[in-house]
């Protein structure tokens, strides 16, 4: 069973809130498409454990927003973190407290592996998986689990395959008695991350809520300072400035380097220089490919 674009939808869904764009937005259209929003984050001892705070921020302002007449009404959030954070001492990660420093550059550089978090997505996958066919249990009706996984997730992380999650898929379904009772929910499959921030800020407008105050309360980067103001420096920091540079907005988040906070037009300059690096070199190894073939 691949996983995509679901079927019979359901009236409930579980949401997978890393507190990152990608979740975040995933979260705003849960709110628009289904009738009851669980989401569950997880704590396994991340250095970045600034996102929980703008998870739990988001949801916090999401929630009282659903009160409101003129914004989206009806619908609150249950939100819960799961405390995974006896295993830190455990997982070799760059990203987990501990492990070592997370690299800068391209994601397209084989030093963003050191990234990795072993086994992280099943872990994961494991207990929203339970929690989604809990509720499908106790409501009598179909829940599906919402992931925002998509195009650009990377190859460098084994378990945003697309052969992992159909592996995983048909384990749940041979450990579970009625687990045909969940499906899965991936909106953006075929998308990268300037089309999740696109569909963002077009979900934005369809629940008049204010989108600087939901991307302000998301946090991307893997080097967080203790201050809680993101790099952007690492890769995914890199990625996200380049959707929205594409969208021709500024990233709402406080951006800071070792000289103290910066402005946001710094962040852009800097990571539009990275792109045009990369750019150049992957250009220079198509040249010096076409070279020795031609020989």
């Amino acid at each position: 069973m691949q996983l995509e674009m679901n079927f019979n939808k359901g009236k409930h869904v579980v949401v997978s809130l890393s507190g990152g764009m990608d979740s975040s937005t995933l979260l705003l259209k849960a709110l628009n498409e289904y009738d009851t929003v669980t989401a569950l984050s997880f704590d396994y001892g991340q250095k970045h454990r600034v996102e929980l705070e703008r998870a739990q921020s988001l949801v916090d302002y999401l929630n009282d927003k659903c009160s409101d007449e003129e914004c989206y009404g009806g619908c609150r959030i249950k939100y819960q973190v799961i405390k995974l954070d006896g295993l830190v001492s455990l997982l070799d990660s760059a990203l987990v407290e501990g492990g070592d420093e997370v690299p800068e550059g391209h994601y397209a550089e084989d030093n963003m592996k050191a990234t990795v978090v072993p086994n992280r997505n099943k872990i994961f996958a494991s207990i929203t998986q339970a929690v989604a066919l809990s509720v499908a249990n106790r409501t009598g009706e179909n829940t599906d689990i919402a992931l925002g996984i998509h195009s650009g997730d990377h190859s460098i992380y084994p378990d945003c395959r697309q052969e992992f999650r159909d592996a995983d898929d048909a384990a749940f379904r041979l450990g579970n008695w009625e687990a045909d009772r969940v499906g899965y929910w991936t909106p953006y499959l075929e998308g990268d991350k300037f089309t999740i921030l696109q569909d963002g800020e077009i979900l934005c407008k369809k629940l008049n809520i204010n989108f600087d105050e939901v991307y302000k309360r998301t946090n991307t980067s893997y080097k967080p300072y203790p201050s809680g103001n993101s790099d952007y420096k690492s890769a995914s920091s890199v990625e996200r400035i380049e959707a929205f540079i594409l969208l021709g907005r500024p990233d709402p988040v406080q951006y800071e380097d070792e000289t103290g906070e910066v402005d946001y037009e710094t962040a852009r300059i800097y990571v539009e220089q990275i792109l045009a690096a990369h750019a150049k070199e992957q250009f220079n190894k198509v040249r010096t490919s076409n070279k020795l073939n031609i020989k």
